[in-house]
């Protein structure tokens, strides 16, 4: 008779959860701790009390480990801090070029025998793999992360957004999974390097799922971020554009004359040039440049628009009957 264990739901960590119980529930949380800047020796602090200390902001490391750790995605990216995370991204990428990448190969040299045709072509597998790894994330570097900082001080590009990043982020780790079948299905090993050799694979078993998190943390925690931070730019520059255009008009407004006030009542109450030049004491030529400078100025021709105007401008007073000619 089997008997069904349920399985253990996922916990979504919280700051006030304390720190060594996420290193307690999985260990996995070390190293994003170090690439937060994070010093162990935090005692029984909480999340957020460790992570002010080390002036991370807590919503941005908790994002992080809930991903990585439980699957759990935060949806609110405009709590997130575009800093921290690109902290966090930048010291990912020396981690895993700087020390990962030379790491494993040693391992994977040390645990193939170079006179066999296979290993050497396994190894050269692997390069390939690793070259491929340093040229995307010295892509994110030069391009990506330099426009992130410019987008967190308010500047925007017309040539590259978040979308364009976003669209050519395929899978890194294609090689990775081609380098494990060869190594499984192919390469002959002795008794002397079985066991070096299955610590390699572990350790390339260990890269690949590095690798799918941090892939992971770049498409679900940064594209929606980066992107509301766009649109929220944008919305600015809209905004932004209105309002220079309301001063522009109210420019225009201040710029009006007397007399052009006085023909704009005029009309608005249905005189005709003539009788506009007669209540006025000018002549009907005047009346009609008069006109013409009041449509140039405010940019309105009809009599409907300029009644708009005058009530709003308080030239007329509303509730009155008023009636104009076309």
């Amino acid at each position: 008779m089997r008997i069904f264990v349920p399985m253990k739901q996922a916990k979504s960590y919280e700051a006030t959860d304390k720190m060594i119980d996420l290193i307690r529930d999985n260990y996995d949380v070390l190293q994003s701790l170090s690439a937060f800047g994070i010093e162990l020796g935090f005692g029984d602090k909480t999340v957020k009390e460790v992570c002010r200390h080390a002036k991370v902001d807590t919503t941005t490391f908790l994002a992080v480990v809930n991903l990585t750790i439980n699957g759990v995605i935060n949806n609110n990216p405009e709590a997130l801090s575009a800093k921290s995370l690109m902290h966090y991204l930048d010291a990912c990428h020396r981690y895993y070029i700087d020390y990962q990448l030379p790491s494993v190969r040693q391992q994977l040299a040390e645990s193939l025998d170079i006179e066999n045709e296979i290993s050497v072509l396994i190894l050269k597998v692997y390069d390939e793999y690793a070259q491929e790894i340093r040229r995307h994330m010295r892509y994110e570097e030069k391009v990506l992360f330099p426009y992130i900082e410019k987008l967190i001080v308010g500047k925007t590009s017309t040539n590259y957004n978040i979308t364009n990043f976003a669209k050519q982020h395929a899978e890194a780790d294609k090689s990775l999974k081609e380098l494990k079948q060869l190594i499984i299905k192919y390469l002959p090993s002795s008794t002397k390097t079985s066991q070096r050799l299955t610590s390699a694979l572990f350790s390339i078993y260990n890269n690949e799922e590095w690798l799918a998190n941090h892939q992971n943390v770049e498409d679900k925690i940064l594209v929606p971020l980066i992107y509301k931070m766009e649109q929220d730019l944008k919305i600015e520059r809209i905004n932004s554009a209105i309002s220079a255009f309301a001063n522009v008009e109210n420019e225009q407004s201040d710029s009006i004359t007397e007399r052009e006030k006085e023909v704009i009542v005029a009309i608005v109450q249905g005189m005709s040039n003539k009788q506009i030049a007669d209540h006025l004491c000018i002549s009907p030529h005047t009346v009609i440049t008069h006109r013409k400078n009041i449509a140039r100025k405010l940019q309105i021709h009809s009599p409907a628009g300029l009644t708009v105007y005058a009530i709003a401008n308080g030239l007329v007073e509303i509730g009155k009957s008023i009636h104009y000619t076309k």
